[in-house]
């Protein structure tokens, strides 16, 4: 189901820039009980987008008027907020767009996450390359293009999911989850300031770990530095925190024991 600026919709216009251009940004929030867990948050990565693009933010109460609205009262679900700057315009410039464009939709939580979250995740590893772009990198913006075609590859493997590298070879997530890891009693994740997406459930790991007093490093890392591992964990909003049980090295899987961090980190995390 769908809505439109709050009424109940199967069709957007063809010229809706989102269509035309990917000219927007979404979040997929996880629901309990028909309520959003960290919409703030949510609110605040919207917001960083939105205001790269130069789009203007909608109301906000009135956005979650219409998320309460469209949310399924399950235990678990989720919603996709997205924004489009609107319809109109010329060309690639935005000047005499009509306004922006928020769209709500509801889904079913998956039924394969729960089994994530106990037993771990297994990992390939992408051919797909990620490009860099300092002005965007971060954000969730409308252009999934390297995502979908990453995705496309593990799509029919044995692998639930698969890390993806920039094209500089620097690790910086998957497909769908971004990545964390133990080594030396430090937590490594990859630095986002040139590829990838900042998601609102890795803000909530950092910060549980700069509360805790946990060392992180926040920086580059290739594929050896992952290999390297003690304990491995992917995580985003709709998921939580799963831990990575093992790798496609190039020669041979790596396996990872699902450590005590990761256990405890789902406990405080996961709702």
């Amino acid at each position: 189901m769908f809505w439109v600026n709050g009424l109940p919709q199967t069709h957007v216009s063809l010229g809706d820039r989102s269509f035309q251009y990917g000219d927007g940004c979404f979040t997929t929030i996880l629901t309990k009980h028909g309520q959003p867990v960290y919409w703030p948050e949510h609110i605040e990565r919207m917001e960083a987008c939105l205001k790269t693009l130069q789009i203007p933010f909608p109301n906000w109460h009135t956005v979650f008027s219409w998320v309460i609205q469209a949310a399924l009262h399950d235990d678990l679900a989720g919603i996709k907020v997205h924004i489009s700057r609107g319809s109109g315009g010329r060309g690639y410039s935005p000047n005499g767009v009509s306004g922006p464009v928020v769209t709500v939709s509801n889904f079913v939580f998956p039924s394969h996450y729960a089994a994530w979250q106990e037993k771990g995740v297994s990992l390939g590893i992408c051919n797909t390359r990620l490009g860099i772009q300092p002005m965007l990198a971060g954000h969730k913006h409308n252009n999934r293009l390297e995502q979908v075609l990453a995705k496309a590859e593990i799509d029919g493997s044995e692998f639930a999911d698969a890390v993806t590298l920039n094209v500089q070879n620097h690790v910086i997530e998957t497909t769908m989850a971004n990545l964390f890891w133990v080594k030396d009693n430090k937590v490594q994740t990859p630095d986002l300031s040139l590829s990838g997406v900042a998601g609102v459930m890795r803000r909530k790991v950092l910060e549980f770990l700069q509360t805790n007093d946990y060392p992180v490093q926040v920086q580059t890392f290739t594929l050896s530095d992952l290999f390297n591992a003690e304990e491995v964990w992917m995580c985003n909003s709709l998921l939580g925190v799963a831990p990575v049980t093992d790798l496609a090295a190039p020669e041979n899987n790596i396996d990872f024991p699902i450590g005590k961090l990761t256990r405890r980190l789902q406990g405080n995390l996961n709702k």
